[in-house]
């Protein structure tokens, strides 16, 4: 799904405004149950009393939307700026709390989002959030809103390479010429980014 400011079909990069890829998966286990002529669905047990692992649970799906997310990046320089969003209504497994967390760090991807306040039964654990907000969980839409509203307040540029210590200090000193710190982050940017 993406948030665009045109309406078009066909968008360019610098129409959009964020990509979000949702992985929603059935958390619940239901149960229909007939008594006379009368239907009732009942809960009996979230998604930990089935075989099957909900999305953000798995990791063939956290690797999926990493690749998704790196191609974006990739892709040119437009591109490179459109924020990334994976959503979801479940927690992550805790081997990927770190991961998630230098995802964000490093601009892959600007988070991993639950919107499902309490996606399993009882007191089990249910994370709010990893350190550094790589994963989040939501627990009413007006946390939602705030943190869609920051993570589309400013400019945000994604960069990556693999320099030289060399390289990177020539270029870190030509750009650090520049008389204010968008034009020495632009110029950095460039130079690091050239094509």
């Amino acid at each position: 799904m993406a948030i665009c400011k045109t309406k078009d079909k066909i968008q360019k990069s610098h129409s959009i405004l964020l990509i979000i890829e949702v992985k929603m998966s059935i958390v619940w286990n239901w149960e229909l149950r007939v008594d006379g002529g009368k239907y009732n669905v009942d809960c009996i047990g979230d998604y930990k009393t089935h075989q099957g692992n909900p999305g953000l649970l798995r990791s063939d799906t956290m690797l999926k939307a990493i690749g998704k997310g790196i191609n974006v990046r990739v892709s040119g320089y437009e591109a490179s700026r459109i924020p990334i969003i994976i959503l979801g209504n479940t927690p992550i497994t805790n081997m990927y709390y770190k991961k998630v967390d230098h995802l964000k760090r490093c601009g892959v991807i600007q988070g991993f989002w639950s919107v499902n306040p309490k996606p399993l039964d009882g007191d089990k654990e249910n994370i709010k959030g990893t350190p550094l907000k790589g994963f989040i969980r939501f627990d009413d839409t007006s946390e939602l809103r705030q943190e869609a509203l920051e993570l589309l307040k400013g400019e945000r540029e994604y960069f990556s390479g693999m320099q030289t210590k060399e390289e990177l200090g020539q270029i870190i000193e030509i750009a650090a010429r520049e008389d204010t710190y968008e034009k020495k982050a632009q110029k950095f940017l460039n130079l690091i980014c050239q094509e």
